[in-house]
């Protein structure tokens, strides 16, 4: 592990830091909030993943979550979108696709296989590599997300309910394979072949696999991209189906921004915290 940097943040530590990679072909970087409960002993921790664009810086600095968290005694793990390493051609052609949009799935397709391996990175190599390092519990851990990060922590959390007991979301894809973004990455990195697509779709996913706990997803009414890109009202349905308990707030006014985010990020860390025992 490198220590990127380290500072004081309401009691606790805010830092980013640097580790070694198989999965991902090469270095990656995330950061840990800690709060001031694990001087005491471990805590449990919350991974937030998330959306295109964005980094393991984004969520630190935008969302303004450390004040809550150091009061719930929550760890906060944020990693990166993709490699950043390992290149290949084309890879920054566009916004919604390569750099910054793994989509936190493990890709099948050339050359895209080779690094773009973003959930056995997650659940296997960051969450091995954060509680080797820092006072987090092994096993009271809970994923969140927003837009892309959002579609990777119900999917992760539907496919993998035994590493993450508790669930949340901010304006997520939970339809992919049936909204442009979706179909786009998937093509790339999964092929045509739908049963592939099909295990990575959140309205899919839980029709056959049920997360044990409520899951919260909040959506902006304002949304630019909710009609076409997000479709919260698929998941519900399936959800409902399924017999999946699940809380949509619609929130009238608010857009896709991290002003959203930081608006209901305290009432996201309370509904981990309550399930996690922070």
């Amino acid at each position: 592990m490198i220590v990127r940097s380290v500072r004081r943040c309401f009691g606790g530590t805010q830092g980013y830091y640097e580790h070694a990679s198989l999965r991902c072909g090469g270095p990656m970087r995330y950061s840990v909030y800690l709060p001031p409960a694990a001087e005491r002993g471990p805590v449990p921790a919350l991974y937030y993943l998330a959306g295109l664009e964005c980094s393991e810086e984004t969520f630190p600095i935008k969302a303004g979550a450390q004040r809550v968290a150091a009061e719930l005694g929550l760890a906060l793990v944020s990693g990166d979108t993709s490699p950043r390493v390992a290149r290949f051609p084309g890879d920054d052609a566009s916004w919604d696709f390569g750099v910054a949009a793994g989509f936190y799935l493990d890709a099948t397709e050339a050359p895209w296989a080779a690094a773009y391996q973003l959930e056995s990175y997650y659940v296997e190599e960051l969450r091995q590599e954060v509680e080797a390092n820092f006072p987090v519990s092994s096993v009271r851990r809970g994923i969140m997300g927003h837009s892309m990060g959002g579609h990777g922590a119900l999917t992760l959390a539907l496919r993998h309910p035994e590493l993450y007991a508790s669930c949340s979301a901010l304006a997520p894809i939970v339809a992919p394979s049936q909204v442009p973004w979706g179909k786009k990455a998937f093509q790339g990195y999964l092929g045509s072949d739908p049963q592939r697509w099909a295990e990575h779709d959140a309205c899919q996913l839980v029709l056959r696999r049920k997360h044990p706990a409520k899951i919260l997803i909040d959506q902006g009414t304002d949304d630019k991209f909710l009609s076409e890109q997000l479709r919260p009202e698929l998941f519900a349905e399936a959800a409902a189906r399924a017999g999946q308990a699940l809380e949509l707030r619609r929130q009238t006014g608010y857009d896709h921004s991290y002003y959203f985010v930081a608006t209901f990020i305290e009432s996201h860390l309370r509904h981990h915290a309550a399930l996690l025992g922070g």
